[in-house]
């Protein structure tokens, strides 16, 4: 059986699960996370409760079968059950790396306060972050142990192109996909990872055992 982590490598690959409007239940990666991801047609649930309750509790629910596992009403009821908390639905996105270095003006911090450091870390592994002028750019592991990237803009230096050059340096930091999360209103955040070469793959959902602090706007949610 795939694991949570080979469904979203051949994802990256862009080898997705069968638009069969089916949902497949796989254990968690890790104690820290679960939740679920939408992709076209097919869901995929990560939890450590009984797969027969998650197929149970979605045949009962009076909604389009493709959206049952996104419905509040789904959500909620593995909230309650998993004693388990949320945010929001995101768009869920990926890009490649690219070669050569990152641009000379990212510097790597090795530990800082800064609010955006602190919130990845109450939510990734081996964070890592770079600053420059006006910006923070923060790579770590997160769902299913993919690395994963979000970065905060100085509000006097947006709508100059900032995050987008950050989330396009990010993809040379790294030698493998890289992934984001955006909330679907961000509409600044989702073009600039646009313009930067990331592509949409699905949603999700994630949910988390305590209530991460908030980080605030930011380039994306994650």
């Amino acid at each position: 059986m795939a694991t949570l982590r080979d469904i979203l490598d051949a994802a990256a690959r862009g080898v997705f699960p069968p638009a069969d409007g089916g949902t497949t239940v796989v254990p968690q990666h890790s104690p820290r996370d679960a939740g679920v991801l939408a992709f076209t047609a097919h869901s995929v649930v990560f939890t450590d409760e009984d797969p027969a309750w998650v197929y149970e509790t979605l045949r009962g629910l009076e909604c389009d079968p493709l959206a049952a596992t996104m419905n509040p009403l789904f959500l909620a009821a593995l909230m309650r059950r998993s004693g388990r908390r949320t945010e929001t639905i995101d768009a869920m996105l990926v890009a490649d790396p690219l070669p050569g270095g990152p641009p000379a003006s990212l510097r790597e911090i090795e530990d800082a306060d800064h609010p955006r450091i602190t919130y990845a870390r109450g939510r990734r592994d081996d964070v890592r972050a770079w600053t420059t002028e006006g910006g923070v750019l923060v790579t770590g592991r997160g769902i299913g142990g993919r690395l994963e990237v979000s970065v905060e803009v100085d509000e006097g230096v947006r709508h100059e192109g900032l995050g987008r050059s950050l989330v396009a340096a990010a993809r040379r930091l790294v030698d493998e996909p890289l992934w984001a999360q955006i909330a679907p209103g961000n509409a600044r955040s989702t073009r600039a990872f646009l313009a930067a070469g990331y592509r949409p793959v699905g949603a999700e959902a994630l949910l988390l055992s305590a209530r991460p602090r908030s980080a605030g706007c930011s380039g994306s949610r994650s």
